[in-house]
Parts: structure tokens; sequence; C-alpha cells
């Protein structure tokens, strides 16, 4: 939890120094929902009896919000939020199959460059941030600093409404042979990977000030 506070806290740091610096510029809203896939299975090693396996993040829907600022490029800035409550499982020799519940976020700083065409407007999107994972039970909480790119098309239906429909995709670096999701008393599970795959698709409408 201490990662996406820190997150937050330097996003409103950003948010308040780009106010100061772009005074005159929209704010927007920009609820969103989708999908959240093709996340990578993890080489893992159960330390109690060197098992090998895997730990997987199960596919499911997700929601969030962008809060940001429009600059003259054409582009934005933005902080955005996003949720994700699923499962995650366990394969090879492990059993169950289901571990636990998972509560995934990302929190992040990004910004976008847009390509305008009348009232289609194609964008390009980067971001970096935090990913914070929260497994139920008595399984640690881990958070790692992530990274994010896409693309998209926002259609302007006025002055201050557009709709828009974007891919994303998700990088959260772990160090290679770390122990994750601890449990009370010792750590489970070695895990072998360097990174965490994700990949988003979203729908959403976009509110200007």
């Amino acid at each position: 939890m201490k990662g996406i506070r820190l997150i937050l806290l330097t996003g409103l740091l950003a948010w308040m120094t780009a106010q100061v610096a772009w005074a005159k510029s929209d704010i927007f809203v920009a609820p969103f929902g989708g999908y959240s896939f093709g996340t990578s299975e993890l080489d893992a090693t159960d330390i109690g009896t060197s098992t090998q396996g895997s730990i997987s993040i199960k596919d499911s829907s997700h929601y969030g919000i962008i809060v940001g600022m429009k600059t003259r490029d054409p582009g934005d800035v933005y902080l955005l939020y996003s949720h994700q409550s699923t499962d995650m499982h366990v394969g090879g020799m492990f059993n169950p199959n289901r571990l636990a519940k998972l509560e995934l976020d990302y929190a992040h700083l990004g910004g976008s460059l847009y390509f305008p065409k009348g009232d289609l407007r194609p964008y390009v999107t980067v971001s970096v941030g935090m990913t914070q994972m929260r497994p139920s039970g008595d399984f640690s909480d881990e958070s790692r600093f992530s990274m994010g790119i896409g693309g998209g098309v926002e259609y302007q239906l006025g002055d201050n409404f557009s709709l828009f429909a974007d891919g994303r995709g998700y990088a959260t670096f772990i160090n290679s042979d770390n122990e994750l999701f601890c449990d009370a008393n010792r750590c489970i599970w070695n895990i072998r990977a360097d990174v965490i795959w994700q990949g988003q698709v979203n729908a959403g409408f976009k509110y200007t000030f």
C-alpha cells in the first residue's frame, strides 16, 4: 500500500506543478472499463518441497479512471488508476489450482500524443508508475515499478465530451529469483522472472472542463 500512496503523492505534486505551468489548459476526467488478459506466467519453486510449478493471474474485467490536462502538442498529461479483481492460480505440481483472490492495481503518470483527423483523434500513450498485487489470506502485498505503452482512438462528440477506446500493455518489473507472496510465517515460493506482462483493452468517455 505504501507504493500506491507514494505514486499518488508524486502524482499530486506533479499535478500541482502542472497546474501552475498550464493554468489555461483544459482539465478532463475519463472513467473507463475493460478486460485484462495475457498475463505472463511466473516459474516458481515451492521452497518447502522444492516442487517446480508456475503462478498465473486469471484474465478478467477491470475498471479505472484517468484525470489529466491537455497540452498544446496536441496531447495530454494524466494520472491513471486501474483496478482488477481476479484470481491467482498455481500450475504444474502445485495443488490446489486456485490459490487466492487477487486485487491488482496500476497507479501511473503518463502522457499521450494525438493525431487529429476531424472529430477522430488517434493517439499513442506511455506511462510509468507502480503495480500493486494484493492476494487474499495471509499472503503479503507486493508493489513493483511498472511501465505502460498503448494506442487508441478518441471520437469527439462535442466541445466537452468524447468517447475513446484503446489497448495498453503493462510491464511490471520484478527481480529474478525473488521471494514473493510470503505468508505470515515464511516465504512459500521462489519466483524466477524479470517482468510480468499484461494487456488491457479499454473503452470509456472523457469529459473536459
